[in-house]
């Protein structure tokens, strides 16, 4: 499993409206094999991260859902999927029938790449050499875990758990993708359910994400 120190965590890094200026390259190591992710050097997203937030769940549960990495709630508080996403995503396991206590979830990426505006951390989106680094932690859940029905929650971790740069999240929803031993089911993130600009598409987006995880728990009970 994806571990870290039992460390005071580094008190988080907050932009002043009068930042603009890059930080300095942070320390990276891309073949570095870290014990924890407070020690990760893998790319350099530790460096402006308030901590490293691995995943959560049952250590052999029968689904994973894998997002695209912590959000600004997740990265103070150390948990995946604890902010107004983490929120929609609760809502559409309970309309799917499926108990969050029986999932474990997981980010693509375990830090927090972000922006500065004003005084706020603005999302900002993992590169592919960041979701290559962070494999190495993925491939660590996927092992322990050992779920057989992974749910993709958006196209940076459908990219991510089908090791393919070029796969295309709207040419993959509503099938069921055979990925080694395991069977994939992507859908949107539960964040463009929240942002999507009109009320249809929030919908819409928001009903893809439930039909999803309909989906991935008749897909778990066969494997019963």
């Amino acid at each position: 499993m994806v571990t870290t120190k039992r460390t005071p965590k580094r008190t988080p890094k907050r932009p002043s409206s009068s930042e603009g200026e890059e930080p300095a390259a942070p320390e990276v190591d891309p073949d570095q094999h870290p014990a924890t992710l407070d020690d990760c050097r893998r790319c350099p997203l530790w460096a402006n991260a308030t901590q490293g937030v691995p995943g959560a769940g049952p250590r052999r549960a029968p689904i994973m859902m894998v997002g695209e990495q912590p959000g600004d709630k997740e990265d103070l508080q150390g948990l995946p999927f604890v902010g107004p996403a983490g929120a929609l995503l609760d809502d559409a396991l309970v309309e799917a029938g499926v108990g969050r206590k029986e999932v474990y979830v997981t980010n693509a990426v375990k830090h927090f790449k972000w922006t500065p505006r004003g005084k706020r951390r603005m999302h900002k989106t993992p590169g592919q050499r960041e979701v290559d680094a962070c494999r190495y932690w993925l491939d660590q859940e996927l092992e322990s875990v050992g779920a057989h029905v992974i749910v993709a929650l958006g196209a940076t971790a459908l990219k991510a758990v089908l090791e393919d740069p070029k796969s295309r999240l709207q040419d993959s929803i509503g099938k069921v993708i055979e990925h080694g031993d395991r069977l994939v089911v992507a859908t949107y993130h539960p964040s463009f359910a929240l942002r999507a600009p009109d009320p249809e598409t929030r919908h819409r987006a928001y009903a893809a994400i439930v039909a999803a995880l309909q989906d991935a728990k008749k897909l778990a009970q066969r494997r019963k």
